[in-house]
């Protein structure tokens, strides 16, 4: 037989569907020999790399308080760095990397325990029923036991052929169905226990965290839909107050911060350039000194090393301009560097001058219409920030409804000073609206852009595409069949895992252009859009609809019959086994590790060393790259509903398998990354969990209407109706999860709250974080200030515009002092400081 026909398909003149991905013998095997060898060659690069690039894979540590952080210094041994990374404990990083880390890394924990306890049911009980009734010719050599069991590749009945009769009676068979939807109400219950378990620890860390913290952002709340006769700051003062919840210690109201805003982007823009021209023209010096030393001692070297001298040049040029021209040598005459501007009517006429003399120029105007800027009073917006005297009283207010008209004072919990978009602040509500439909519609039709190259890739890969266009070929890989399995199933795998890091750049580039107030705000958007982009083109376009023009006739269908979608997705699930299955292998054996070297911030390194050339540059080569949940946590999720998905399906078991591999590889690559090499640049307060139950409970749907059109494809139509109950259970139990949880995933419960006077002992349980180290761990939360609070101390809810330092043009190593401004001092109060120093490289 042919190996590009179907041998459940009675036409075996017919190849496979083009859009179908089918299955082979040696297709997993070889996928996991070849995702086995790129994670191992990514890490034992690592750990070889590790303890010679610090500045990338220990960059958190090395540019934070390592006192603060209180992590342990990992050893520079090849593998020593392993059993330390482990010993973390939870508290550990709660305190060090923040409510949101630890979030994140909870969900692989929490996925890493259920799927290994699901890992055992299956294989050591369901497993062996597989094998004992379904088909006894099944091929023992089959790579994965998906379809080689006794099922139907179309949503007809069965033919009715002797090869697809089942070997016992209907009662055996009858029976053995049973315990898949035993198994079915097993894996959800155990799903559901698992989450609610781990969602009332994070409710309860969560809240003890919030609640005995003590930051701005906790006492502060985001008023917005402020009419006009309430934009002043004495009249939000007094009508808050006369709510008597409490003290109102400051109103910062929005305003129309647009033209400062606007010169401070373009200050920013002409000082880069400065001190671009200044690298430009010190490295000009440098080379010539350079040379007139060669020429005078016969030699290239100018020191005991090129840093020696270059810090020498820096320090002693004028002076050595003048040592030499009085001694008689030739002066070293170094051309300044030029730029042309344009002036006159409709700036028809340009003329060249000194760039550095231009640009100092335009530096000094634009800081006498910043200094002018600042003593202005802006026109107000409809939104403003309240911080009141204590937590409890700001609780109150966001918990409450303070006015009785539709759209108007509306209290939400504010954002960290540093994660205020003030540009979104002053956006009319409406403009707001409109850039968030606009972005919304975007996506949607983004959504449907894809379907274009998603099935274009997936016709191109497929066998019987080459078959029809490239016979040749095609015969060339019937006689090699690693080939074959690598252009069937390991393109595709490849080119969906490629779509799945390059597309949550665009997402996060529309998040960021949505009018949203916080950057945590975004952070979340980007998760959600992300995940949609993953779970319905990288999914369900695969499953359900299989094809661009299949959309229309199972939408059609659907509408003659309801559970056409569900026999669907059952029969697809089934044909696209071999994909999922190497999807999940290559994300977490192969890709894992790579994500561990950091390969992409690697790869970038020496293509920004070339283009950096001011001090500012270097010292932002040196920063730790920056860690988005909205880039990693989508896929985790698509692989969480994957495992859950085939669970209960022949062969199961093995997917569950890789699905604990990946949630343990994950689970240590992530808290390697945020603990030591990376920072996050959001504060969400742990808001991602209520998106990963939310996304889990959208698994478990899934899973019952695969579980229900494969139980009615083996003619179980008892059985598969029986599933219906669990369908509603699951729905009930979200609109339960909604009432009951999700308030405390958003607010601080009062009781939660600490007062002045009660102790400051935590109240986390050992129980809650398994600490398991005595009393002294559990107060060392407490004793040291949180990520938070370190990160917040002398802020205030003012637009950085109006009271950032001026900076000076960063010519030499050392970045240079602020400009002396003393309105921007007296606005910031406190010694409030929003500038952000970069180190020197």
């Amino acid at each position: 037989m042919n190996v590009f026909e179907d041998p459940d398909n009675p036409n075996k003149d017919e190849c496979i569907p083009a859009n179908t991905v089918g299955p082979g013998k040696r297709d997993t095997q070889v996928q996991f020999i070849i995702s086995l060898a790129l994670g191992l060659s990514a890490f034992l690069a690592f750990c070889v790399l590790r303890p010679r690039w610090k500045s990338l894979y220990a960059a958190r540590k090395r540019h934070s308080n390592s006192s603060f952080l209180g992590l342990p210094a990992l050893p520079d041994t090849f593998f020593g760095w392993i059993p330390v990374l482990y010993r973390i404990t939870e508290q550990q990083v709660l305190s060090s990397a923040g409510l949101d880390a630890y979030v994140f890394l909870a969900f692989f924990k929490m996925s890493m325990r259920l799927f290994a306890v699901m890992f055992f049911f299956a294989a050591v009980v369901l497993e062996p029923i597989n094998r004992h009734f379904l088909k006894k010719d099944t091929d023992s050599t089959e790579a994965f036991p998906f379809r080689p069991y006794a099922t139907y590749s179309s949503y007809e009945s069965a033919p009715d052929n002797p090869e697809h009769e089942p070997d016992n009676s209907f009662d055996r068979r009858l029976g053995y169905l049973w315990s898949y939807l035993l198994f079915t109400y097993l894996f959800t219950g155990l799903t559901l226990f698992f989450m609610d378990r781990e969602t009332s620890k994070v409710i309860r860390v969560r809240q003890d965290y919030l609640g005995t913290q003590s930051t701005i952002t906790d006492r502060t709340f985001r008023l917005s839909g402020i009419p006009k006769e309430l934009r002043t700051e004495e009249a939000i003062k007094d009508l808050v107050e006369k709510l008597e919840i409490g003290k109102v210690e400051s109103v910062t109201l929005c305003r129309n911060w647009k033209e400062i805003d606007k010169l401070m982007e373009d200050r920013k823009a002409i000082l880069e350039k400065l001190e671009e021209t200044w690298s430009v023209y010190l490295s000009q010096t440098r080379v010539r000194v350079a040379g007139n030393r060669r020429n005078r001692d016969g030699s290239g070297r100018f020191g005991t090393n090129a840093g020696e001298a270059s810090d020498r040049d820096d320090e002693e040029a004028g002076e050595r301009d003048r040592l030499l021209e009085g001694g008689g040598s030739r002066a070293v005459e170094t051309v300044r560097p030029q730029t042309r501007f344009r002036y006159g009517f409709l700036r028809l006429q340009s003329r060249k001058t000194d760039a550095i003399d231009y640009y100092t120029e335009k530096l000094r105007q634009l800081d006498d219409k910043i200094t002018a800027a600042r003593k202005k009073t802006y026109e107000a917006a409809d939104l403003a920030f309240v911080t009141m005297d204590s937590i409890a009283a700001c609780q109150m207010a966001i918990q409450a409804l303070i006015d009785p008209h539709p759209g108007r004072l509306l209290t939400k919990p504010a954002p960290a000073p540093s994660d205020v978009v003030w540009k979104n602040t002053y956006a009319p509500r409406f403009i707001r609206r409109i850039r968030s439909w606009a972005v919304t519609i975007f996506v949607a039709i983004l959504t449907v852009v894809w379907l274009v190259p998603v099935f274009f890739l997936a016709s191109v890969l497929s066998i019987c595409t080459i078959d029809k266009f490239f016979p040749s070929f095609s015969e060339w890989l019937k006689e090699h069949e690693i080939a074959r399995t690598q252009v069937q199933t390991g393109l595709p795998t490849l080119v969906v895992s490629l779509l799945n890091i390059a597309v949550p750049y665009l997402y996060d580039y529309l998040s960021w252009h949505q009018g949203m107030l916080s950057q945590g705000d975004i952070a979340l958007s980007a998760i959600s859009k992300n995940f949609f982009f993953t779970f319905f083109n990288l999914f369900l376009i695969f499953t359900v609809f299989g094809a661009v023009t299949s959309i229309f006739d199972v939408l059609r269908n659907s509408l003659k019959d309801t559970t056409y979608i569900a026999y669907t997705l059952a029969r697809k699930i089934e044909d696209l086994s071999v994909f999922y299955t190497n999807f999940i292998m290559l994300q977490g054996l192969g890709l894992f590790p790579f994500r561990l070297l950091q390969f992409g911030d690697v790869a970038q390194y020496p293509i920004m060393r070339m283009g950096a050339k001011t001090p500012r540059d270097f010292a932002r080569l040196l920063q730790p790259p920056m860690f988005y949940y909205g880039f990693y946590l989508p896929t985790a999720l698509l692989v969480f509903i994957l495992c859950l998905v085939y669970s209960p399906l022949p062969g199961g078991f093995l997917v569950l398998a890789l699905g604990v591999a990946y949630f343990s590889l994950g689970y240590f690559t992530y808290k390697y990354q945020l603990l030591y090499a990376m920072d996050q640049p959001q504060h969400a307060t742990g808001g991602a969990w209520r998106m990963i139950c939310y996304r889990i409970m959208l698994g478990l749907i899934v899973l019952q209407l695969t579980m229900s059109g494969y139980l009615a494809l083996k003619k179980a139509f008892t059985v598969s109706l029986l599933v219906g109950p669990l369908f509603v259970a699951t729905l009930w139990y979200g609109w339960d999860f909604r009432r009951r949880a999700e308030p405390l995933t958003r607010f601080i419960a009062l009781r939660s709250i600490e007062r002045a006077g009660e102790g400051s002992e935590s109240a986390i349980a050992d129980e809650d974080l398994a600490w398991g180290r005595g009393e002294e761990q559990r107060e060392m939360l407490r004793r040291t200030s949180t990520v938070d609070e370190d990160r917040e101390k002398g802020l205030r809810f003012v637009n950085p515009s109006l009271v950032a330092p001026l900076e000076q043009p960063w010519i030499y190593e050392e970045p240079p002092p602020p400009l002396a401004d003393s309105d921007a001092e007296d606005a910031s109060g406190d010694g409030a400081d929003v500038h952000e120093h970069q180190p020197g490289y």
